[in-house]
């Protein structure tokens, strides 16, 4: 047979222990002194034993009762931290919000305008691939997204082109002029990467993939250690101390991205939409942007040309 340690009762005994009795612990957990009492009683029925030794003016815990109140503690923490992160305070809105990882520096800034012209907005936020951060604004995993790609957005999306991210090539693998060259990039789908091996081929450098993830710390630290050389936003070495790449006969990186604000349909209030735009561009301020122009490379250009071995010499 199961038994649960319902929540009230635990907690019920962390108020009574931290608040030295059961009347301040009442008074704490704003419930009468009985109710207090019959929680507590409750709990020893449980355990077969009494939760505490003694309730005069040196209330003791049993030791079973000391053993108990550490399950409640983490219990409680556990059940508090959890309710956080799913239900919203009273008078909030819960919104979630992804930032492409490329461009998460943006956060603080924007985080800090958020908070200052929505003080009734609690966000959650999560960064990744722009790709993956597009298929949870479809999927109403997200309300709100800041995505460096081509393409279209999913059907129904409320988008707004910032501008165009200029692009540069970064890592100094150790090889010769004739060498493949070898890259750390993104895998598939990735719109990026389609454009890397687009302007390798047409200018005839014969590449292969050394290093392939889907972390951007993984990708630094892979052009980092001379792995393979990798295309990211054109400030990577103010922002991550990426060394550019220098490379006879390499081409211009891929043309600049656009970088898209992507409102889910019906998600967010509109004075969120609002502000989010002003705060994104605002933190983007110290980024390589262009002004918002057409789109250069679809995503249906991502194709399995843009393969793992190397490209035609």
């Amino acid at each position: 047979m199961r038994h649960d340690l319902q929540i009230n009762r635990l907690r019920a005994l962390v108020a009574v222990v931290e608040h030295g009795g059961f009347r301040r612990a009442a008074e704490a957990l704003h419930i009468t002194q009985p109710a207090v009492s019959q929680q507590i009683r409750q709990l020893s029925g449980l355990i077969k034993r009494p939760v505490f030794a003694s309730t005069g003016r040196e209330m003791r815990l049993s030791p079973q009762g000391e053993e108990l109140l550490e399950y409640a503690r983490r219990m409680v923490a556990l059940n508090d931290e959890a309710v956080a992160r799913f239900v919203p305070e009273a008078g909030q809105v819960l919104l979630s919000v992804g930032v492409t990882s490329q461009l998460a520096e943006v956060l603080p800034e924007f985080l800090r305008r958020v908070n200052r012209g929505l003080p009734h907005v609690q966000l959650r936020v999560r960064t990744g691939a722009s790709e993956a951060l597009a298929q949870q604004l479809g999927t109403g995993q997200l309300d709100a997204a800041l995505l460096l790609q081509a393409g279209p957005a999913e059907p129904g999306t409320r988008t707004t082109e910032l501008g165009r991210m200029r692009l540069g090539w970064f890592g100094r693998p150790a090889i010769g002029e004739r060498d493949t060259l070898p890259l750390a990039l993104f895998p598939t789908p990735c719109t990026l990467r389609a454009g890397v091996g687009e302007v390798l081929d047409r200018a005839g450098v014969a590449w292969r993939i050394a290093y392939e993830g889907p972390e951007l710390i993984g990708l630094r630290s892979a052009a980092k250690a001379g792995l393979g050389m990798t295309c990211l936003v054109a400030n990577g070495d103010e922002l991550w101390g990426l060394a550019r790449t220098v490379h006879p006969g390499l081409p211009e990186p891929p043309a600049p991205l656009p970088v898209t604000l992507a409102l889910a349909p019906g998600a967010a209030p509109e004075d969120f939409a609002r502000i989010a735009e002003k705060a994104f561009r605002q933190a983007l301020q110290g980024y390589p942007l262009e002004p918002a122009g057409p789109t250069v490379l679809p995503l249906s250009r991502i194709s399995s040309r843009v393969h793992s071995h190397s490209s035609p010499s």
